[in-house]
């Protein structure tokens, strides 16, 4: 048994079936709520926790989807030059955007921390986790933070951002500008966010991955900062 769940199928089958019975409650309840991949990680939990199986074994598997983040980050390139004319049109705004969302993920955790009184290590852990995790690690580690602490803030924002980013956005009035929804998307929910931007329009999913990679430019030079304020 133990040669079985120590194949990598083992933990890439668990992730793709899981999600396809998100994607499937998902088409059933029609809701937002019901996201895929909330629903995928909560039975990941539930049936480790169940039969009690190590998670190393999940993490062979795992481990070549987590790969897989960068090719699928970059992806996203294609929709941006799709939109290249709305992007040259709204080019001040967008960076003027991307930079003040950046700054208010970053301080704001900073703040955060502060005010609970967290120690260097969980601060560093924290502060990038409204980057895409192929950006967020190497920032937690370069500080001195926990990777897996970092990893699990980063699924927490992004799917936090995928699942209310559609009721947000007619609240907050943001559905009839399509380039301020999508940098919103991006900024606080990069990657898993941007899986919903694209299916709310073609235009914020660009907007929301091109985000993504600005936030995470802008993170990276306030990365530079950190030291001084941990």
């Amino acid at each position: 048994m133990a040669e079985v769940l120590s194949n990598p199928v083992f933990g890439i089958a668990m992730s793709v079936a899981t999600y396809a019975a998100g994607v499937w409650v998902n088409k059933k309840l029609k809701t937002p709520l019901a996201n895929p991949m909330l629903i995928a990680t909560a039975l990941l939990i539930a049936f480790f926790l169940l039969t009690g199986i190590p998670l190393e074994y999940f993490n062979e598997g795992g481990d070549i989807i987590n790969f897989l983040i960068f090719p699928a980050t970059a992806s996203i390139g294609l929709s941006i030059y799709a939109n290249y004319e709305v992007l040259k049109k709204n080019l001040v705004p967008v960076l003027g955007g991307c930079l003040a969302g950046a700054a208010t993920a970053v301080f704001s955790v900073l703040g955060l921390c502060r005010l609970f009184g967290l120690d260097e290590t969980m601060t560093a852990s924290l502060l990038p986790k409204s980057v895409t995790t192929a950006i967020a690690v190497p920032i937690c580690e370069q500080n001195g933070g926990i990777s897996q602490i970092t990893i699990v803030a980063v699924m927490i924002a992004g799917t936090l951002g995928a699942v209310l980013a559609p009721s947000l956005s007619r609240w907050l009035h943001l559905s009839d500008n399509e380039v301020a929804t999508g940098l919103a998307i991006g900024c606080s929910s990069h990657a898993a966010g941007t899986s919903t931007a694209v299916k709310m329009g073609e235009t914020i999913g660009a907007m929301s991955g091109l985000a993504i990679g600005i936030c995470g430019f802008f993170t990276v030079l306030f990365a530079i900062l950190f030291p001084y304020f941990l």
